[in-house]
């Protein structure tokens, strides 16, 4: 046998082996799952209504991953319960001077979308007949919410808001120059 065709095998076996585990890990988030609808308790919900449920993981600003739910499937008193809006996954940013919230509300008209800002929280609503989104996204620094400046393209939701205290320039952050003498 050649060396490639060696080469090759094993390789072959290391996919092999990582999509059964790809597989038994899918069959079990089913399982979960069909067991969370189960005991979930349903709010009336039309026809048709989706029920959504995603999770995206991140690394935070410590270095520790943060694992951030959306959909319309929440937890209330320990139990699950799916409800008609859904809650979009929103990034935050901080930067020098101001706080970027971006949410993905796709399928809703501008005109039907409610954002209100406070020091520390950004409130958005969006429906229409079809969909009904809902996020409260706490913020990373205290805002100054007359400043707030929103933009909707695509199904995404941009919204910029001032800071209260900018920060320092970055000379300064650096701390004072020492002379060596």
């Amino acid at each position: 046998m050649s060396w490639w065709r060696r080469r090759r095998s094993i390789f072959d076996r290391l996919f092999e082996d990582m999509f059964s585990e790809i597989d038994e890990i899918m069959r079990e988030f089913e399982r979960e799952f069909e067991e969370l609808l189960s005991r979930a308790e349903m709010v009336p919900q039309r026809p048709g209504q989706p029920i959504v449920y995603g999770f995206r993981i991140t690394i935070g600003p410590d270095g520790r991953p943060v694992i951030e739910e959306f959909g319309n499937i929440r937890k209330m008193r320990g139990r699950p319960i799916i409800s008609e809006e859904r809650e979009p996954p929103v990034d935050v940013f901080e930067e020098d001077n101001q706080v970027v919230v971006i949410a993905e509300i796709p399928g809703v008209d501008k005109d039907k979308i409610d954002v209100r800002a406070t020091e520390d929280t950004l409130i958005i609503k969006a429906s229409n007949e079809r969909r009904k989104y809902y996020k409260e996204v706490e913020l990373p620094a205290k805002v100054k919410p007359e400043t707030a400046k929103a933009t909707y393209r695509n199904g995404i939701l941009e919204v910029r808001i001032e800071k209260k205290e900018a920060k320092k320039k970055i000379e300064e952050e650096k701390g004072v120059k020492i002379k060596v003498e």
